[in-house]
């Protein structure tokens, strides 16, 4: 067959597949053979050589050593076993085995695990501490004295993370894992993404948060912890006792310790991990390899920013307002009083008075029920979520061009693309994880990156190409491109002949975008232009990504257009490393509207104006349900001052930070009737409220997520809810019940089940399915067949076709001569958004206490601005003031305001009512300034420890071969070859 071959395992053959090495048909085989520095989301590193293996008469790694026909494989000769325990004495010389009384000891060690299943009895040589001190950062430690130096976590930072912090100093004397240049954890580039710890086959690095915590006798004093270990070692004759009490130890310890799956509620990325905790306590986040989205990935938020779900500010009684303060109420007395209120202002002012808007970190039968609430029980679709304030747009333009506004494929798609083109998106620190699997394509496979951005950020730094346009001008040049790859004749013919509408109309609207129009307009040279139209060109696969960087602005739906027009003009959709990407930013963003929060489409995206849609629903739901399209959250807040918006809910979103113009927003808020907030904080917006609703977070209930590729996944419930707070669905459920609507879910299992009866594209999604690490890109069809590649057979339209759209450009946004600084904004790696969670995690506080403006040096020499220099940013909507810091990453009169802080130095101070023309999505990213030094001396707001003031040490992984050539290495098994590769 072909790609099979014939190889002899101790005396019987057994197939294999060609490029297996032989440690993985050994284990395809289930025939041991020990490893350690070997697992299958890093392959080989060849440090350990535990997996010594008889290979056609010759001693070889069985990880490095790749299989051909008729080779010959022992795995059970006293050669081969004198090899591996060789092996395993001279890791053992390094690691001091005290199981026990040891954190890491909870079954998955694999130091632990491999000596006890080779069976090693005693080591030849005595361990040797050595003359390094543990170095202890705010999320993790590093113990030189229990490392072995197998370069797990040095390959993981430079080839899957790929923050290239890590490496082996191979040259000292002691040899030993070093950050950046050697300095401590704390003073170098590390990201604090937590894949070193995880992939850490011992207990060298591990999470501060599980030390002292996961065993019965690990939490105790450094000096009682050297005289026990040294006890058992005079009690214990041998490992096999010491492995039996340990094991036993380890058995404890699963009555205690509680393992869960849950999903991240940060970005839209999705990663999954387990949950490890202890009573209430959290211990770690483990990403295992199974996870669909992230596998053994992760980030500083998802892996350590768990602090606010055991928060003392964090809400557990209902509060109903008194005057000037609130008062704690039973639970009985909250519902009462919103459901009164709502009947009361339903009857005297209609159903369209009343408007809800969803929360993006609630789960989709959450979203599902909200919705519900507001079309079944009220009768109104004043229903909107946060995608408004950020991928309606995107949204937009898919639905335009192609039929589906949700990502055209996977993140599997992204490193497997051979261009990835990335626009308005700071990816490496809005979506951490995503951007790692791009830089490990870029790095270690040749994928090309181009990036369009006005910050030189990471992932611009990377870059083959990096374009910096004018504000607001990317629908010019990727127009420009999109008609000089037809002008040259480097379109797809087949593609758009059998694919494709519109075509000609098309053409025809692209006549004003010439590459002269395009460098006059936005800056980018002609030369760099027909340099991205080359690349394109020269890549058979293309990706576009993009964010808030091309969203928020008055035309953020017709630059996503013209995307989605460039990708259907180089027949970029429908295979795999194709497509568009809008990188959602929060964790359902996505399924906060693919669930129903909008205002003018049911779940599933079904149009309130399709009469058989509704007629469905109403079916369903036994009601007349109302075709008007409702008010979206810009829309609610002007219905506040006009008059026609008596009442809104909020559940889980910080409309009085994260708004636009947020003057103008808490201004609206004084004006409602009545104004319920749900949430885990008392935050800015529910300071507003008449009553405030203690809600749960996801660590607390269960649920569905789905993350940006549309892939629908299950949490479960780690903890019970805090005090007396409640799953936001369970809330839903008795506020119905009490205006006359018991709907009886018994769980939400039940929610899903009714939604996927009513949605085409969830026909298929059960929680049956769902188990555990399993998870479904819509749509899925009723026999549980998902899609991850979008338009394989066609696009979602009556014929079949995608349709190009034609867009215009006209200059919206520009800076004047009084607000002369423009003000770009986004996030920052270490918090979400403005930071209502991340703040309550005391490591993150300690690394960024607060934001600050990115000014270049140019801007900060014209103001007379230094670093640490505090101002006054204003404009007509209000004013903000912050620090100074000075950065290479901005150029000119351009600055960078990150959206970290909800007090004086927020961004929405400055933002305005404008939006984005088809969507009313707020033009965030076209805030212009003057600019007032309030205090030219200070200290930097960019804190000492921070790894913005690292510098990172790049190289191809662990490399060995510094290992092999060290005079006082010795291959095990044969000692005459010293570096055998």
């Amino acid at each position: 067959m072909e790609n099979k071959l014939s190889v002899v395992i101790n005396g019987d053959q057994f197939e294999a597949e060609q490029g297996q090495s032989v440690l993985q048909v050994l284990l395809d085989k289930q025939v041991y053979l020990p490893h350690v520095c070997y697992q299958e989301s890093l392959g080989p590193i060849e440090t350990c050589d535990t997996c010594a293996v008889l290979v056609n008469g010759e001693i070889v790694r069985g990880c490095g050593t790749f299989v051909k026909e008729g080779m010959e494989i022992q795995t059970d000769t006293p050669k081969v076993k004198d090899a591996q325990f060789k092996a395993m004495d001279n890791i053992l010389e390094n690691h001091e085995l005290y199981c026990t009384v040891c954190d890491n000891n909870n079954g998955d060690c694999t130091i632990h695990n491999t000596v006890k299943d080779m069976g090693l009895e005693h080591q030849i040589k005595n361990f040797k501490a050595k003359s390094y001190d543990l170095d202890k950062g705010q999320f993790y430690r590093y113990d030189p004295d229990q490392c072995i130096l197998c370069g797990q976590c040095v390959e993981v930072c430079q080839t899957v993370e790929v923050n290239e912090t890590l490496s082996i100093d191979w040259d000292l004397q002691q040899p030993r894992v070093i950050w950046d240049n050697n300095v401590p954890i704390e003073e170098s580039s590390c990201v604090s993404c937590g894949q070193c710890v995880t992939v850490c086959p011992c207990n060298a690095l591990m999470e501060n948060s599980m030390q002292g915590q996961a065993g019965f006798l690990t939490d105790i004093r450094p000096d009682y912890l050297r005289s026990m270990i040294d006890v058992t070692k005079e009690a214990e004759t041998g490992y096999g006792p010491l492995f039996a009490i340990s094991d036993s130890e380890a058995k404890m310890r699963e009555d205690q310790i509680k393992k869960t799956k849950t999903v991240c509620t940060y970005c839209g990325v999705g990663c999954s991990f387990e949950a490890w905790t202890k009573g209430r306590e959290i211990l770690k986040m483990d990403p295992v390899p199974e996870a669909p989205a992230n596998g053994i990935m992760s980030c500083i938020k998802g892996k350590f920013a768990w602090g606010h779900i055991n928060s003392e500010a964090r809400l557990t009684r209902p509060l109903i307002r008194e005057g000037e303060y609130f008062k704690e109420v039973e639970w009985d007395e909250a519902l009462d009083y919103i459901t009164d209120k709502f009947k009361e202002i339903k009857g005297k002012h209609g159903p369209d008075a009343l408007g809800f808007i969803a929360s993006s970190k609630a789960t989709n039968e959450e979203s599902y029920l909200i919705q519900k609430i507001a079309r079944q029980v009220i009768g109104t679709n004043n229903i909107d979520n946060c995608s408004r304030y950020c991928q309606s747009p995107a949204t937009k333009g898919l639905n335009r061009t192609v039929g589906y506004g949700g990502d055209a494929g996977s993140m599997h798609d992204l490193q497997a693309a051979e261009l990835v083109i990335m626009i308005g998106s700071n990816t490496a620190e809005a979506h951490p994880v995503l951007a790692s699997k791009i830089k490990r394509s870029h790095k270690m496979f040749g994928q090309k990156l181009i990036v369009a951005d006005l910050r030189k950020h990471e992932m611009a730094e990377r870059a083959d190409l990096f374009i910096h346009p004018e504000p607001g001008t990317d629908l010019v040049w990727i127009s420009a491109i999109a008609k000089y790859l037809i002008d040259m004749g480097w379109h797809d013919e087949a593609f758009l002949a059998e694919k494709v509408n519109h075509f000609e109309e098309y053409v025809e609207s692209l006549k004003p975008f010439t590459l002269g129009t395009a460098e006059e307009i936005t800056g980018i040279s002609q030369e760099t232009l027909i340099q991205v139209a080359e690349a394109i060109r020269d890549s058979d696969k293309t990706c576009i990504c993009w964010a808030m960087g091309v969203t928020q602005h008055q035309i953020g739906s017709d630059t996503s257009t013209a995307i989605s027009n460039l990708l259907l003009v180089t027949g970029n959709y429908g295979r795999e490393g194709t497509g568009a990407y809008p990188l959602r930013g929060h964790n359902n963003v996505q399924g906060a509207s693919d669930f129903g929060s909008m205002p003018d489409t049911l779940p599933g995206y079904q149009k309130i104006s399709d009469h058989d849609a509704v007629a469905k629903f109403e079916q369903a739901w036994q009601v007349k349900l109302s075709t008007n399209e409702g008010m979206d959250n810009h829309e609610m807040v002007q219905g506040i001052y006009d008059g026609k918006l008596k009442s809104l809910y909020v559940t889980g979103e910080d409309m009085g930070v994260v708004d636009s113009n947020i003057n103008y927003v808490t201004e609206a808020f004084e004006k409602l009737e009545f104004f319920v907030v749900q949430d885990l904080f008392l935050t800015n917006t529910a300071e507003y409220a008449d009553v405030v609703l203690p809600a749960s977070p996801s660590l607390e209930k269960e649920g569905t997520f789905t993350n940006t590729e549309r892939r629908i996944q299950r949490l479960y419930p780690a903890l019970e809810p805090l005090g007396e707070s409640r799953p936001d669905w369970e809330i839903y459920c008795e506020i119905a019940k009490r205006l006359g609507f018991d709907w009886s879910y018994s769980s939400p299992a039940d929610i899903m089940a009714e939604a996927a009866g009513l949605v085409p594209i969830f026909e298929g999604v059960s929680y049956e399915r769902l188990e555990n690490f399993e998870s479904l890109q819509w749509p899925v069809n009723k026999e549980g067949k998902d899609t991850p590649v979008l338009f394989t057979d066609g696009f979602p339209f009556p014929d079949g076709k995608a349709k190009l759209h034609p867009v215009n450009f006209a200059r919206h946004y520009h800076i004047d001569e009084e607000h002369h600084l423009h003000i770009n904004n986004g996030r920052i790696l270490e918090h979400f958004h403005e930071g209502n969670m991340t703040y309550h995690t005391k490591g993150i506080r300690a690394k960024v206490p607060n934001s600050w403006i990115a000014v270049s040096e140019e801007a900060a020499e014209k103001y007379g601005m230094e670093e640490g220099s505090k101002i006054k940013i204003s404009n007509e909507n209000g004013e903000a003031v912050t620090q100074v810091h000075i950065s290479k990453e901005v150029f000119g009169q351009e600055a960078y305001l990150p959206l970290n802080d909800n007090g004086k130095s927020a961004i929405n101070y400055l933002t305005s009512n404008i939006t984005d023309k088809d969507t009313n999505t707020p033009a965030y990213k076209e805030v212009p300034a003057k600019v007032e030094v309030l205090e030219k001396k200070g200290d930097s707001p960019l804190p000492l420890y921070n790894y913005r003031r690292g510098k990172r040490n790049p190289q191809y992984g662990v490399d060995v071969q510094k290992k092999w050539d060290r005079v006082d290495y010795i291959f095990p098994g044969n000692e005459e070859v010293k570096k055998d590769g």
